[in-house]
C-alpha cells in the first residue's frame, strides 16, 4: 500500500524505530551509523507483542531495508545478521531479536528466519515486513501525523474516507511528488506545535527555503487527522467569505499571505480590516497557516496593527524555516537526488560529491530539487568547484537554463508571466497575447506542448476549487524569467504591451526605487506605461471588496514609480491631483495620502494642492474623526510652521472642549463584531497626542483623563469575556527525533544510485 522503498535505508530506519515507540510501546535506543554491531535499535525490559506471555530480556531491532520494490526477503539474505545475532546473544545483549522489513515475508520465510535466530541462541524472535508495516501506517492516524511524507508514498484513497480523499486530492494534485520527498525538520516540528497551542502559525523564509512544503504537511495532517475542511485561499476577504461558523473544523492555508514576490501594502491592510473575524473564526475551531518571504514580512510589520492580533508577536508561532541542520539538509538532498528524475548513471557520479553540496553555507531546498532534475542539470559538469558554484550562484545558473531554452519553451513561461503566475487552463489567448507569442516565434498550439514537456519541472499544473491552471514550479524560475526579460528589449516590449494592466502594476517598477525583485521597467518604456494607466476601460477593474482601479493605481504611483515617471504623468493626467486635495478617513490606510506625501517629498505636490490636503486633514482631526495627522511625521512636514501652530491652537480651542462629543461618535459607530478595544484604538491616539501637545495646560489634561476614564468604561461594558468552556483542538502530536547526536559512520548517500 506504500511505497516504502523509495524512503531510502536512513528514513526506513527512523520509520521502524517510530513504530516501535507508537505501535509497541517502546522507548527505544537508536544505533544510526555503521559501528551498531547488529543492533538498528535496542531497549530492556517488558514487552507484550501479542496476546500471550510477556517477554523480558535484552532486545534488538534489526531493519534490513532494499531499494527494489517488490522483493521478497530470503533466509540467504540475512547471513550476515544471523551472525551478529550469535555474538550478541552469547554476549547476553539479545534476548530477543525484531527483524523489520520493507521487503515482503511469507509466512514460511518468517518461520525459517525466526528458526535460524533460535538456533543461534535468541530465546524470541518476530519478523515483520512490508505488509504488516504498511498496515500500521494505513490504520494509525497518529503514525502517519508524525512521519507525514508517507503521503506521498500510497494510496490515500485507501486511508482517508470519501469527503477527506477528495479534498487529498485536490491538495496532492499538484504536491504528491514533493511531500514523498520531505523532510521532517525542526521548523516543521515547531510549526505543529504552535499549530496546536494558538490555532495559528505563520511560516517565514527566504525564497526556496521550503515554507510551502511545511504548509503543505500540515494541511495533510488536518485532513486526515482531524477530518478538516482545508481550504487554499489568497487574501482576508476569502477568509471571511469562506468561514462557516458552523463547520468546527476548518484549515485555512494563506500562501504569500502579504505579497507574492514584493509587499502588497493592500494585504497588510485588510488582514488589519479582518482580524477580528479572523479571531472569531479560530475561536470557532478554525487553524490558519500562512507563508511569507522574510524580506516581505519585515515590510509588512510596519503596517500590521499587532494590537488588533497580537499573535503575531509571540516568536513561537513565526517560524523561520530556512535554519536547516546539517542533517537535515543531508536528507533533503538524499531525497531529492533518489526519487528525482535524474539516471543512474548521474547519481553514482555525483554521489561523492552530495556531503560537499549538503555542507555548503549556500543550501537551500530549491537546490537539492533542481540537482534532481535533468533538466537543470544538462551540461553541469560533476565535480567540487562546478557543484559549489551550482550552490552559491544559483540564481545565474537557473537563468542559464531558462535562457537555452527552445522558443516554444520560452513563450510558454512568458505567457504564464502575462498572467502574473497562473494561466487557466485549456489556454486561450487574450487580446496582444497571439502577437506577443508570434514576436517570440511561437504560437498556443506549440505553447501547449511546451508546457506539457516542461510539467513537473520549470512549471506545475494545479487544479484548485475545479479550475485547472499552469504556473511556475517555484516562484524563482518567474522571478529568472522576469530578469531576463529586462535583458531583451524585444520581449520586455511584448511583456509590457500584453500583460493585464492589474497585474502589470504589481509586478514592475518604473525606475529603480529600491524594491526588492521587481521588475525594473526602463526610461524608455515610460510612456507606454503612463498611456496604459490612463486607458479609460481600466476604470472597469474590479477585485474584492475593497480593491478598486484608482486605488491601485494611485499605490502603484506612490510606491513604484521614480521621480521622472511621476513628473511625466503629473504632466498628461493631472486629474490625479483631485484625490489628494479630501483624501478618505482612516487616513493611515488611505493611498491618496501616501501619494500626496511622495509627491510632495519629491517637489512635485502644487501648493493649491497641498493647501488643500493640509486643510482635510485638519478638518478630521479637530472634528475627532482621525488623528492620523497629529502623529504621522510625515503629513507634519507638509504643513508650514505658521500652519501647524494655527492647528494646534484649533485643537485647544475646538476639539479639547467637546471631546466627549467625539467619544460618543466614536462609540456609535462600534460595529459588534469588532473588539471595543481595538476599535477605540484611533480615538486613544487622539487622547495621546493630545497629551503631547499641550503637556502643560491643566484644562486639557483634565478633560483628556475624563473622556479617556469614559472609553475605558465603555470598553469594559462591552468587552465579551472568552468562553471558558471553549473546546480545545486535539493535540497535535510532533515528530521525535530519532537521530543521535554524534557524527554519522556510514554516510546517508550510501545507497543514493541503487
Amino acid at each position: 500500500m506504500f511505497d516504502l522503498y523509495k524512503l531510502g535505508w536512513q528514513r526506513f530506519q527512523q520509520l521502524c524505530l517510530t513504530i516501535c515507540r507508537e505501535i509497541l510501546g517502546q522507548t527505544v535506543q537508536s544505533f544510526l551509523d555503521s559501528k551498531d554491531g547488529g543492533r538498528d535499535g535496542a531497549f530492556s525490559g517488558t514487552w507484550q507483542p501479542r496476546k500471550g506471555p510477556a517477554f523480558c530480556g535484552e532486545f534488538v531491532i534489526q531493519c534490513k531495508f532494499t531499494a527494489n520494490p517488490g522483493r521478497h526477503l530470503k533466509l540467504s539474505n540475512l547471513g550476515e545478521e544471523i551472525q551478529k545475532a550469535k555474538r550478541l546473544a552469547q554476549r547476553g545483549r539479545c534476548d530477543c531479536y525484531l527483524l523489520m522489513t520493507n521487503a515482503g515475508i511469507s509466512g514460511s520465510t518468517a518461520e525459517r528466519v525466526e528458526g535460524a535466530l533460535r538456533e543461534v541462541g535468541v530465546t524470541h524472535a518476530l519478523c515483520l515486513g512490508s505488509d504488516w508495516i504498511s498496515a500500521q501506517l494505513a490504520e494509525n492516524q497518529r503514525l502517519r501525523m508524525l512521519v507525514p511524507h508517507v503521503y506521498g508514498l500510497g494510496d490515500l484513497g485507501q486511508i482517508l474516507d470519501a469527503r477527506a480523499y477528495q479534498q487529498a486530492q485536490k491538495l496532492l494534485a499538484s504536491l504528491h511528488d514533493d511531500l514523498a520527498k520531505v523532510v521532517l525538520t525542526k521548523s516543521y516540528g515547531r510549526a505543529a506545535r504552535a499549530l496546536h497551542k494558538h490555532g495559528f502559525v505563520l511560516l517565514l523564509g527566504e525564497p526556496a527555503s521550503g515554507k510551502t512544503t511545511i504548509a503543505a504537511m500540515l494541511a495533510m495532517v488536518a485532513i486526515d487527522g482531524w477530518q478538516a475542511q482545508v481550504l487554499k485561499l489568497d487574501d482576508p476577504q476569502t477568509v471571511v467569505d469562506h468561514w462557516n461558523p458552523n463547520e468546527k473544523s476548518q484549515f485555512f492555508w494563506i500562501d504569500d499571505a502579504f505579497g507574492a514576490t514584493q509587499y502588497d501594502s493592500a494585504l497588510a491592510w485588510g488582514w488589519n480590516r479582518r482580524f477580528a473575524q479572523v479571531r472569531a473564526a479560530m475561536t470557532n475551531g478554525a487553524r490558519i497557516v500562512m507563508t511569507s518571504r522574510d524580506y516581505i514580512y519585515n515590510r509588512a510589520r510596519r503596517d500590521l496593527k499587532e494590537t488588533a492580533f497580537p499573535l503575531l508577536k509571540e516568536s513561537q508561532v513565526v517560524i523561520d524555516v530556512h535554519q536547516l541542520t546539517i542533517e537535515e539538509k543531508r536528507q533533503i538532498l538524499y531525497n531529492h537526488m533518489r526519487l528525482g528524475g535524474q539516471p543512474k548513471a548521474f547519481r553514482s557520479a555525483i554521489k561523492t560529491h552530495l556531503e560537499g553540496v549538503a555542507t555548503n553555507s549556500e543550501f537551500v531546498p530549491e537546490i537539492a530539487r533542481r540537482l534532481g532534475d535533468p533538466i537543470f542539470t544538462s551540461g553541469l559538469k560533476v565535480d567540487e568547484w562546478h557543484l559549489a558554484q551550482f550552490v552559491e550562484k544559483k540564481e545565474q545558473f537557473l537563468k542559464e537554463v531558462l535562457l537555452n531554452l527552445d522558443a516554444d519553451s520560452k513563450a510558454a513561461l512568458a505567457l504564464i508571466l502575462m498572467r502574473n503566475g497562473a494561466l487557466v487552463s485549456p489556454a486561450e489567448l487574450r487580446s496582444g497575447e497571439a502577437t506577443a507569442l508570434q514576436r517570440m516565434g511561437s504560437d498556443l498550439g506549440r505553447v501547449t506542448v511546451a508546457l506539457s514537456a516542461l510539467k513537473d519541472s520549470l512549471v506545475r499544473y494545479a487544479v484548485e476549487e475545479g479550475q485547472g491552471d499552469w504556473r511556475f514550479k517555484h516562484p524563482t524560475v518567474g522571478e529568472a524569467f522576469s530578469a531576463i526579460l529586462l535583458e531583451d528589449p524585444e520581449l520586455m516590449g511584448i511583456y509590457l504591451h500584453s500583460a493585464p494592466i492589474e497585474k502589470l502594476i504589481l509586478q514592475v517598477t518604473c525606475g529603480d526605487v529600491g524594491l526588492e525583485h521587481a521588475v525594473i521597467v526602463p526610461r524608455p518604456y515610460f510612456a507606454m506605461i503612463r498611456r496604459r494607466l490612463s486607458d479609460p476601460a481600466n476604470t472597469a477593474i474590479r477585485r474584492g471588496q475593497y480593491y478598486s482601479w484608482n486605488d491601485a493605481k494611485t499605490r502603484f504611483l506612490a510606491r513604484r514609480c521614480d521621480r521622472e515617471f511621476l513628473e511625466g504623468y503629473l504632466a498628461q493626467s493631472p486629474e490625479i491631483l483631485e484625490s489628494i486635495n479630501e483624501p478618505g478617513l482612516t487616513l493611515g490606510a488611505d493611498d491618496d495620502v501616501e501619494l500626496a506625501v511622495r509627491l510632495f517629498r519629491e517637489g512635485l505636490l502644487p501648493e493649491d494642492n497641498r493647501k488643500a490636503f493640509v486643510d482635510s486633514v485638519v478638518e478630521y482631526a479637530v472634528d475627532g474623526e482621525d488623528g492620523y495627522a497629529l502623529r504621522d511625521r510625515s503629513i507634519r512636514k507638509m504643513f508650514r510652521p505658521s500652519e501647524w501652530k494655527h492647528f494646534a491652537e484649533r485643537l485647544r480651542l475646538e476639539l479639547v472642549p467637546n471631546l466627549a462629543r467625539a467619544r460618543r461618535y466614536w462609540e456609535s459607530n462600534h460595529d459588534r463584531r469588532d473588539d471595543p478595544e481595538e476599535y477605540m484604538d484611533e480615538f486613544k491616539s487622539i487622547l495621546d497626542s493630545l497629551e503631547g501637545l499641550f503637556p502643560s495646560d491643566p484644562a486639557t489634561l483634565r478633560e483628556v483623563g475624563w473622556q479617556r476614564n469614559a472609553m475605558d468604561e465603555w470598553i469594559a461594558e462591552r468587552h465579551s469575556e472568552p468562553d471558558e468552556n471553549e473546546s480545545r483542538p486535539p493535540r497535535l502530536p510532533t515528530q521525535r527525533a530519532d537521530d543521535p547526536k554524534g557524527s554519522q559512520v556510514r554516510s546517508i548517500f550510501d545507497d543514493v544510485d541503487a
